[in-house]
């Protein structure tokens, strides 16, 4: 494939530079939030490819589960989705935040906001986006998969820190239009090879046609609570706050929900078609590029490797900037508008390192996605959501750092005692964790019994 994407990729790398470096500088809400002045255009562009970037994790869940993927990846994004838009969308926009961190800060005091800060941190370093590019530019151009990882993330680094989100919204609109258009090529190739959806059906394992894949209930059920990190989940908030206004934040996310149901019918029936076409296929990470190498002739397998870089670079590039604005103007605390900006750049020098090394780390992305769903969720779901709840209702502050703390805890060390693929006691670990959480948020809110003199 090293020819035709020999040509195709640079020109790409060229117009994400081009479109990064329009209109460069700006400082504080500019450079952190594009000055609040997202059209519903843009923020359905930059929404709907950030929120889909894991699509080599897609295609390996396809290839090992079936219709399953729909169920755990699809089903439970879309209300997640929808509860954002109708409930939490257009309040979210009149707060005038920057972030989460800053609302946790409002609601529960300083500690609470760092605290949360630190777990946004793991949540939107983009390892699992950062492996998948690397394992793309390898498979492409046979580069050594360490090298292929730093120079995508060094590149991304590059281009988001010329104009911050203005850079991040600029590109996704390319990106959406590459996405969509890859796999509108391999589609109908793959599915001319197979022989139409029937013989696809009828071809795929009997695991692969059932609802869970064969996992069991439980192992889809955890995958629902992990998607209720829509409901804190960075992204989501920092567009909303970047929108022009609370209607066009609510109804792009709502359109967004279309989109990904559109884009989802077409990377499921790529892995299922991939697990037909290649089912002794070594590394199911890899499956979208080794279906298009089976099925697509080489110019249109570099059209359709555009549309998988896109897919990726655009979270990849989204979440690295998420980090990098985290670190820099929450956790570090800016003094003015343009050490928003200087602080930002150096943390994108940080998320970009964490982010290389957490994708060396794992060799599976659907893993990286499990673990860290599930370690962020359980800690900021329920301190985040009580935001939203009156204050008498809502939880002590003093509760909420050690509540994060706690759950946090409780699911790294949940997942670290697994052995052979098993959780203790045969438990999930979002269940404890989230447990654990309410545990220390209700026991904050008892008064201190009085000392027995």
């Amino acid at each position: 494939m090293a020819g035709p994407a020999g040509l195709l990729v640079p020109l790409y790398a060229a117009a994400l530079l081009v479109l990064a470096w329009r209109r460069r500088g700006g400082e504080g809400v500019d450079y952190l939030l594009a000055g609040r002045s997202l059209t519903l255009p843009a923020f359905v562009a930059t929404l709907v490819t950030t929120w889909y970037g894991g699509v080599l994790g897609i295609g390996e869940y396809a290839w090992r589960y079936g219709v399953s993927t729909w169920v755990v990846f699809g089903l439970p994004y879309y209300l997640a989705a929808a509860l954002f838009a109708l409930l939490l969308a257009r309040r979210l926009r009149d707060t005038g935040a920057l972030s989460i961190p800053e609302l946790l800060a409002r609601a529960y005091g300083p500690c609470a906001g760092r605290t949360g800060a630190a777990a946004i941190l793991l949540q939107t370093s983009p390892a699992a986006y950062v492996l998948m590019l690397g394992t793309l530019l390898s498979t492409a151009f046979g580069w050594p998969l360490p090298a292929a990882i730093l120079a995508g993330t060094a590149f991304s680094a590059f281009y988001v820190g010329l104009a911050g989100f203005r850079s991040v919204v600029r590109t996704d609109v390319l990106q959406m239009v590459l996405m969509y258009g890859g796999f509108a090529l391999v589609v109908p190739a793959a599915l001319a090879r197979v022989g139409g959806f029937g013989a696809l059906w009828s071809a795929l394992p009997a695991t692969h046609r059932s609802w869970d894949g064969g996992l069991g209930w439980q192992t889809v059920a955890v995958w629902y609570l992990i998607a209720l990190q829509t409901l804190v989940e960075p992204a989501f908030y920092q567009r909303v706050f970047a929108a022009r206004n609370r209607e066009i934040a609510r109804t792009g996310v709502l359109l967004s929900i279309v989109c990904w149901a559109v884009f989802d019918f077409l990377t499921v029936t790529a892995g299922l078609a991939a697990r037909v076409l290649l089912p002794d296929l070594a590394d199911p990470v890899a499956a979208y590029p080794a279906l298009a190498g089976l099925v697509l002739p080489p110019w249109s397998q570099a059209l359709f490797l555009l549309g998988l870089l896109a897919t990726v670079m655009s979270t990849l590039d989204s979440y690295l900037f998420l980090t990098a604005a985290t670190f820099g103007h929450d956790i570090l605390v800016p003094g003015s508008a343009a050490d928003d900006r200087r602080l930002t750049r150096a943390g994108l020098v940080f998320g970009a390192g964490l982010a290389a090394a957490g994708a060396m780390l794992f060799s599976s992305v659907v893993e990286l996605w499990h673990h860290v769903g599930t370690v962020v969720t359980s800690s900021l779901l329920l301190p985040v959501l009580g935001i939203h709840l009156p204050e008498r209702i809502r939880p002590p502050a003093r509760a909420v750092a050690p509540a994060i703390v706690a759950a946090a805890a409780v699911s790294v060390a949940w997942i670290a005692a697994a052995r052979g693929g098993r959780y203790p006691l045969g438990v999930e670990p979002m269940f404890p964790a989230l447990a654990a959480s309410a545990v220390v948020l209700a026991g904050g809110a008892r008064p201190w019994r009085k000392r027995v003199r």
